[in-house]
This record gives structure tokens, C-alpha cells and sequence, in this order.
């Protein structure tokens, strides 16, 4: 960074100054910190590039795309500059990626492909959910190339096994009580309400709960007459799969609310924004807390 001067040069016009401001100095004029995540994606540099120590670090922007929230930092060490993006964190030279704006959408991109490759039935790690999205995506497959009735009759067949699949993979991943009646493997309905009153319960999720149960029953529905209709075509095909799909996420989502839903509150400001950190410096190993992301409270026990 160069600071601009008003003293005059021979000519009468402005000229820059030479003098730069050290890196480590910036953060004095800095509006707005936070502290916390600054010291997070220091260690993160720190980690990747070990060999560097930071001197600076400056949150550049926040972008939400397609629902994702991508925060854009600026980070210059004692040898280098870097962008670093999250979701998922990564790094990048500012050397080979000097524009931002490239560098955000060449991260997405990779982002969704490590995403694709983590969440596809070819990935190395296996996961409960292979069968089913090996299922939809065989379906997915079996309709573009569909030309007869019986072609998309067939989709739904497959569709139809992808979710009883769902099914198997939510029992195995869900604690049901020994006293609830267990109906038969391939009563998709049945399952489904069982596992929504589990996944989804409490009063204040009734509409909630009624919504995701509806939607269920009518995903398996459009999916047996898909199999049996002998007026089967393209459009309904795709609506069949499109449900699927819904219903699927739906799950999956259930599955992971615990991690994705905020509901601790700031004991200070009552602000859901709850952000987790790691403290090596905290005895004897190391150790988590917490700060908010809108007033200046933290449990740090050095705090």
C-alpha cells in the first residue's frame, strides 16, 4: 500500500510516497476487526505456508452465491501475499491470481467439484448414501436417453428403488425407540412418517414436520405411477426425478441440522452469530471457544 502526498514536485503536480507502511502496522487502522477469525486464518496461512510468519490479515468482502457464504481475506506474510477464501479455506498467490474476482469464481468452481467428488457414489471414502445417489443418478442417466414408454416407466423403477434405499440408509443412521412398531423394509410411507416424527419432532415443528411428510408421500406416489403408467413421458419423467431429488434433500438435511442450525445465542447480545475457534495457546493442549460475530463477547478463558 502507498499513502498519497500533497507536496509538490517541481512541476506542481502530486507525487507518491515512497515510504510504505509496514504490514504489521495496517491493522492500527483498521474500522472494523475481528479479532478471532483473524487469528484463525493466520494459523491457516501459518499451517499451509510454514515456512512464513503473518503480518497482516484483512477481511476484503463477503459474497453469497447460490446461498453459499464465501468470505474473501487478505493476508501478507513475510515473504508473500495471498487471498484466502473459505468455504472451503483455501489459499492463493497473489503473484499467480492477482484479480480477486477470478480468484472467487476459480474457488467456487473447484469447490463444487471437491464437493461432486465427496458426495458421488465413486467417491474413495464411502458413505451410507452411495446406493441411493447411484440409484438417481442411474435414473438421471436412463431419462436422457429415454425415447419409449417403457423407458421412462424403467426410470421410475429406478427412482422407486432409490428411495427405499434412502430409507435402509436413514434407519441405520437414526435411533428409534425399541417400542415403536417397525413396518416392512419396502413400506416407503410408512418409514418415511416414522423417521420425520424422529428427525423432525417437537411441537413448534408441527407445519414443518406435516410439510415434509406430504412431500414424501407424494414423491413415492408420483414415482409408483411413473412405473406403471403406459402414457409415461419425458415431462413427467422429469417431475418424478425433480421430487426424488426433493425428498432426498429433505433427509439429508434433517440429518444434518444439528451442525447446520444455529440456535446457541450470545449470552450478551442474544445474536445467533456463534462462531468456533482454536486456541493452541490454551493450556494445556490447546483447546475450542467461542466468540460472537456481532458484539465483543468470547469464551476464551484468557479473555
Amino acid at each position: 500500500m502507498k499513502v498519497e502526498s500533497t507536496t509538490e514536485t517541481q512541476d506542481d503536480e502530486h507525487y507518491i510516497n515512497e515510504h510504505l507502511i509496514p504490514p504489521e502496522e495496517l491493522g492500527r487502522y483498521s474500522v472494523e476487526r475481528d479479532f478471532h477469525s483473524e487469528r484463525d486464518i493466520a494459523n491457516y496461512v501459518e499451517g499451509q505456508a510454514n515456512d512464513e510468519t503473518v503480518q497482516q490479515v484483512e477481511r476484503i468482502k463477503k459474497e453469497v452465491v447460490i446461498g453459499d457464504v464465501y468470505e474473501i481475506w487478505d493476508v501478507t506474510t513475510d515473504k508473500n501475499r495471498w487471498w484466502v477464501i473459505t468455504n472451503l479455506t483455501n489459499l492463493y498467490s497473489q503473484k499467480h491470481f492477482p484479480s480477486l474476482d477470478y480468484t472467487l469464481s476459480f474457488h467456487i468452481g473447484l469447490m463444487m467439484r471437491l464437493r461432486n467428488r465427496s458426495e458421488g457414489a465413486d467417491a474413495a471414502d464411502p458413505n451410507p448414501f452411495d446406493e441411493v445417489l447411484r440409484r438417481i443418478d442411474q435414473a438421471e442417466k436412463r431419462h436422457d436417453n429415454a425415447i419409449e414408454a417403457e423407458d421412462f416407466q424403467a426410470v421410475g423403477m429406478l427412482l422407486r428403488e432409490g428411495l427405499i434405499s434412502l430409507i435402509a440408509a436413514l434407519r441405520r443412521r437414526t435411533e428409534l425407540s425399541v417400542d415403536i412398531e417397525r413396518p416392512q423394509d419396502a413400506n416407503f410411507n410408512a418409514w418415511s412418517a416414522i423417521l420425520m416424527n424422529q428427525l423432525c419432532g417437537g411441537g413448534s415443528n408441527k407445519e414443518l414436520r406435516q410439510h415434509l411428510k406430504n412431500t414424501a408421500k407424494e414423491a413415492w406416489q408420483i414415482t409408483n405411477w411413473l412405473t406403471h403408467t403406459r402414457s409415461a413421458n419425458k415431462t413427467a419423467s422429469s417431475i418424478a426425478i425433480h421430487s426424488c431429488q426433493t425428498t432426498i434433500g429433505h433427509f439429508l438435511q434433517l440429518l444434518e441440522k444439528n451442525r447446520t442450525d444455529k440456535t446457541e445465542n450470545c449470552p450478551v447480545c442474544k445474536s445467533r452469530d456463534i462462531r468456533t475457534h482454536f486456541d493452541i495457546a490454551i493450556h494445556p493442549d490447546g483447546d475450542y471457544y467461542k466468540s460472537c460475530g456481532v458484539c465483543d463477547w468470547d469464551s476464551h478463558p484468557n479473555s
